[in-house]
C-alpha cells in the first residue's frame, strides 16, 4: 500500500495532503520536531522526531519505499526518496524527477555558496493560491502514478 511522508515543519499544504489522503484511503505521516496539532484523522499520523538537523529528514528516507510519496522543499531530501524508486513533490505542485534531481542538487549548492559569501539573494516568491492548486492537481496525478507502479 502507498504511503505519503509529508516533511511537515513548514509545510503549507498539509490540509491539502489530507484531503488527498483520505479521497483515496492512504496511511500518512507528518514527520516533524514538534509544534504541530494532531490531527483527528486516524490515517494521519503524526511523527515527533528529536530536534536536530535533518532529524525529519533521515526519518523519511529511513521509511519511505518505492511507489510511496514524499512532499517536501527540500532537495537533499527529495533526492534520497527518489533514489528509493518513491515520487518527491513540492508543496507548489512541482515534482522532483531523476531527470531535474542533478540540477536543483547543483543549483542548491551555488546558492549556498552565493549567500555563504555575503551577498544578498532574495527568497523564494510567496505561497500562492495558484500553487495550492497546482499542487492539488499534481498529487491526484502522482497518487495515480503509484498506484499503477
Amino acid at each position: 500500500m502507498i504511503k505519503i511522508y509529508v516533511d511537515a515543519d513548514a509545510c503549507p499544504v498539509k490540509n491539502e495532503v489530507e484531503r488527498v489522503a483520505t479521497r483515496h484511503n492512504l496511511e500518512t505521516y507528518m514527520v516533524c520536531d514538534g509544534g504541530i496539532r494532531p490531527s483527528l484523522n486516524p490515517l494521519i499520523q503524526l511523527v515527533v522526531v528529536n530536534q536536530g538537523a535533518d532529524a525529519a529528514d533521515d526519518w523519511i528516507a529511513d521509511n519511505i519505499e518505492k511507489s510511496d510519496i514524499c512532499v517536501t522543499n527540500d532537495i537533499p531530501l527529495a533526492g534520497r526518496c527518489l533514489k528509493k524508486g518513491a515520487f518527491a513533490l513540492k508543496p507548489n505542485g512541482k515534482s522532483f524527477t531523476d531527470d531535474n534531481i542533478g540540477l536543483a542538487l547543483a543549483t542548491r549548492g551555488i546558492m549556498e555558496k552565493i549567500r555563504e559569501s555575503g551577498e544578498i539573494t532574495g527568497g523564494p516568491p510567496p505561497f500562492s493560491k495558484a500553487d495550492r492548486s497546482k499542487f492539488l492537481d499534481q498529487m491526484e496525478m502522482i497518487v495515480i502514478k503509484a498506484k499503477k507502479s
